[in-house]
């Protein structure tokens, strides 16, 4: 069976705006099917699109997949990832959520979509999760909250 997500983001390299937003101690995640074994949380984010900026990036893709509107704060690290047929590099920024109502969106890009859920989730929660669930950032900090603290370039 051929991978959608290999089909559509494959063989090409990707480049990412994601936001970290949290309120309440609980981080926003999407939970994205066929991007890992069973589930696959990770900040909301997507591909820039040639001739868009980075912040209007943020903003469409946080409406697209999780319904709230958002305010791009500072830049805190880029991660790469390279797992044949995927290439990516991610730039994470700190958003604000300013507007808009929590619910599960969608992926323009897939025909069949990939979100499954989209949620906050403590860190307490988040710290008991199988770390395979999670986007591979999570595996350079001791614990998820610090996720926040990171500075630099990553290679997941």
């Amino acid at each position: 069976m051929t991978n959608p997500v290999h089909e559509i983001y494959g063989n090409r390299l990707r480049v990412r705006a994601c936001g970290l937003c949290v309120i309440n101690k609980e981080l926003l995640l999407v939970n994205h099917q066929l991007l890992g074994e069973e589930d696959f949380w990770a900040p909301p984010g997507g591909g820039i699109e040639f001739g868009e900026q980075v912040n209007q990036c943020l903003i469409r893709e946080f409406q697209e997949e999780t319904g709230l509107v958002i305010e791009p704060k500072e830049f805190l690290f880029a991660t790469e990832f390279i797992d044949n047929p995927l290439h990516a590099i991610e730039f994470f920024f700190r958003v604000e959520k300013t507007g808009g109502t929590l619910k599960k969106g969608n992926d323009p890009e897939m025909q069949n979509q990939i979100i499954r859920d989209v949620k906050f989730i403590s860190w307490s929660v988040l710290k008991s999760w199988n770390p395979k669930s999670l986007h591979g950032i999570f595996r350079k900090v001791p614990e998820p909250s610090k996720i926040m603290d990171l500075r630099g370039y990553f290679k997941l």
